[in-house]
Protein backbone atom coordinates (compact mmCIF):
# COMPACT_ATOMS: atom_id res chain seq x y z
CA UNK A 1 0.00 0.00 0.00
CA UNK A 2 1.14 3.55 -0.71
CA UNK A 3 -0.03 7.04 0.19
CA UNK A 4 -0.04 10.39 -1.58
CA UNK A 5 -0.32 13.76 0.15
CA UNK A 6 0.38 17.49 -0.22
CA UNK A 7 1.72 19.19 2.92
CA UNK A 8 2.72 22.68 3.89
CA UNK A 9 5.97 23.48 5.71
CA UNK A 10 4.39 22.30 9.01
CA UNK A 11 2.99 19.07 7.49
CA UNK A 12 -0.52 20.53 7.57
CA UNK A 13 -2.87 19.08 4.95
CA UNK A 14 -6.21 20.82 5.31
CA UNK A 15 -8.52 23.32 6.89
CA UNK A 16 -12.28 22.87 7.32
CA UNK A 17 -12.32 19.91 4.95
CA UNK A 18 -10.42 21.60 2.14
CA UNK A 19 -6.92 21.41 0.76
CA UNK A 20 -4.66 24.24 1.90
CA UNK A 21 -3.40 25.08 -1.59
CA UNK A 22 -4.58 24.38 -5.12
CA UNK A 23 -1.64 23.68 -7.42
CA UNK A 24 -2.57 22.60 -10.92
CA UNK A 25 0.71 20.72 -11.49
CA UNK A 26 0.21 18.79 -8.24
CA UNK A 27 -3.36 17.83 -9.19
CA UNK A 28 -2.06 16.49 -12.52
CA UNK A 29 0.62 14.49 -10.68
CA UNK A 30 -1.99 13.13 -8.26
CA UNK A 31 -4.12 11.99 -11.19
CA UNK A 32 -1.22 10.33 -13.01
CA UNK A 33 -0.11 8.43 -9.90
CA UNK A 34 -3.58 7.30 -8.82
CA UNK A 35 -5.29 6.66 -12.16
CA UNK A 36 -6.04 2.95 -12.58
CA UNK A 37 -5.24 2.15 -8.94
CA UNK A 38 -7.65 1.72 -6.03
CA UNK A 39 -7.82 4.80 -3.78
CA UNK A 40 -8.68 4.63 -0.10
CA UNK A 41 -10.30 7.64 1.51
CA UNK A 42 -12.66 8.70 4.21
CA UNK A 43 -16.23 9.90 3.78
CA UNK A 44 -15.33 13.50 4.62
CA UNK A 45 -12.63 13.54 1.94
CA UNK A 46 -15.11 12.15 -0.58
CA UNK A 47 -17.49 14.99 0.26
CA UNK A 48 -14.85 17.53 -0.85
CA UNK A 49 -14.75 16.10 -4.39
CA UNK A 50 -16.84 17.77 -7.10
CA UNK A 51 -20.42 16.73 -6.47
CA UNK A 52 -19.22 14.45 -3.65
CA UNK A 53 -18.66 11.79 -6.32
CA UNK A 54 -15.90 9.16 -6.45
CA UNK A 55 -12.80 9.77 -8.55
CA UNK A 56 -13.25 8.36 -12.06
CA UNK A 57 -10.87 5.75 -13.45
CA UNK A 58 -10.04 4.35 -10.02
CA UNK A 59 -11.82 1.94 -7.70
CA UNK A 60 -12.83 4.10 -4.72
CA UNK A 61 -12.72 2.38 -1.31
CA UNK A 62 -14.46 4.59 1.25
CA UNK A 63 -14.09 4.27 5.02
CA UNK A 64 -17.18 5.48 6.85
CA UNK A 65 -18.68 4.69 10.22
CA UNK A 66 -21.96 6.29 9.13
CA UNK A 67 -24.57 3.48 9.14
CA UNK A 68 -26.20 2.96 5.77
CA UNK A 69 -23.82 5.30 3.94
CA UNK A 70 -23.71 4.25 0.28
CA UNK A 71 -22.01 5.85 -2.71
CA UNK A 72 -22.71 5.01 -6.30
CA UNK A 73 -19.47 4.01 -8.01
CA UNK A 74 -17.63 3.21 -4.78
CA UNK A 75 -17.50 0.53 -2.12
CA UNK A 76 -18.04 1.66 1.47
CA UNK A 77 -16.41 -0.12 4.40
CA UNK A 78 -17.55 0.45 8.00
CA UNK A 79 -14.15 -0.29 9.53
CA UNK A 80 -10.48 -0.81 8.86
CA UNK A 81 -10.95 -4.50 9.63
CA UNK A 82 -13.53 -4.78 6.84
CA UNK A 83 -11.47 -2.74 4.38
CA UNK A 84 -8.05 -4.37 4.72
CA UNK A 85 -8.88 -7.80 3.25
CA UNK A 86 -10.51 -6.07 0.25
CA UNK A 87 -7.76 -3.49 -0.40
CA UNK A 88 -5.43 -4.56 -3.22
CA UNK A 89 -1.69 -4.23 -2.72
CA UNK A 90 -1.49 -1.36 -5.22
CA UNK A 91 -4.01 0.80 -3.30
CA UNK A 92 -3.18 4.44 -2.61
CA UNK A 93 -4.31 6.16 0.58
CA UNK A 94 -5.49 9.68 -0.28
CA UNK A 95 -6.88 11.05 3.00
CA UNK A 96 -8.05 12.50 5.24
CA UNK A 97 -6.08 12.83 8.41
CA UNK A 98 -7.60 9.88 10.31
CA UNK A 99 -7.38 7.56 7.30
CA UNK A 100 -3.73 8.48 6.83
CA UNK A 101 -3.02 7.85 10.52
CA UNK A 102 -4.76 4.47 10.44
CA UNK A 103 -3.10 3.21 7.26
CA UNK A 104 0.35 4.82 7.28
CA UNK A 105 1.80 1.88 9.27
CA UNK A 106 0.76 -0.38 6.36
CA UNK A 107 2.29 1.84 3.66
CA UNK A 108 5.67 1.19 2.07
CA UNK A 109 5.86 4.41 0.05
CA UNK A 110 4.52 7.94 0.43
CA UNK A 111 4.46 10.45 -2.43
CA UNK A 112 4.71 13.90 -0.83
CA UNK A 113 4.26 17.32 -2.37
CA UNK A 114 6.07 19.67 0.02
CA UNK A 115 4.83 23.23 -0.32
CA UNK A 116 7.30 25.79 0.96
CA UNK A 117 4.70 27.91 2.70
CA UNK A 118 2.82 27.82 5.95
CA UNK A 119 -0.95 27.87 5.63
CA UNK A 120 -2.58 30.71 7.57
CA UNK A 121 -4.90 28.17 9.23
CA UNK A 122 -4.95 24.38 9.41
CA UNK A 123 -6.85 21.74 11.35
CA UNK A 124 -5.54 18.53 9.78
CA UNK A 125 -1.98 17.23 9.59
CA UNK A 126 0.04 14.38 8.15
CA UNK A 127 2.72 12.79 10.36
CA UNK A 128 6.09 14.50 9.82
CA UNK A 129 8.06 11.78 8.04
CA UNK A 130 11.28 13.82 8.33
CA UNK A 131 11.18 13.26 12.09
CA UNK A 132 10.47 9.54 11.86
CA UNK A 133 13.29 7.00 11.97
CA UNK A 134 11.06 4.65 9.94
CA UNK A 135 11.11 6.69 6.71
CA UNK A 136 13.75 8.03 4.33
CA UNK A 137 13.62 10.19 1.21
CA UNK A 138 14.53 8.08 -1.82
CA UNK A 139 13.67 10.62 -4.51
CA UNK A 140 13.59 14.41 -4.45
CA UNK A 141 12.72 16.46 -7.49
CA UNK A 142 13.83 19.99 -8.25
CA UNK A 143 12.00 22.93 -6.73
CA UNK A 144 9.03 24.07 -8.83
CA UNK A 145 6.89 27.17 -8.72
CA UNK A 146 3.28 27.88 -9.61
CA UNK A 147 1.32 31.05 -8.87
CA UNK A 148 3.95 32.24 -6.40
CA UNK A 149 4.08 28.94 -4.48
CA UNK A 150 7.31 26.95 -4.36
CA UNK A 151 7.04 23.20 -3.93
CA UNK A 152 8.85 19.96 -4.63
CA UNK A 153 7.94 16.32 -5.05
CA UNK A 154 9.53 13.78 -2.73
CA UNK A 155 9.19 10.03 -2.42
CA UNK A 156 9.58 8.50 1.04
CA UNK A 157 10.21 4.79 1.53
CA UNK A 158 9.72 2.85 4.73
CA UNK A 159 13.04 1.60 6.10
CA UNK A 160 11.71 -0.07 9.25
CA UNK A 161 8.33 -1.03 10.65
CA UNK A 162 6.53 1.27 13.07
CA UNK A 163 6.64 -0.05 16.63
CA UNK A 164 3.64 -2.20 17.51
Amino acid sequence: MKAIVAVDSNWAIGYRGRLLFCISDDLKRFRSITLGHPVILGRKTLETFPGGRPLPGRPNLILSRTPGFLVEGAVVYPSLEALLPAAPEDSLVIGGERVYEALLPRCSTVYVTKIQASAPAADAWFPNLDLSPHWTVTQEEALREENGLSFRYLTYERISPDPA
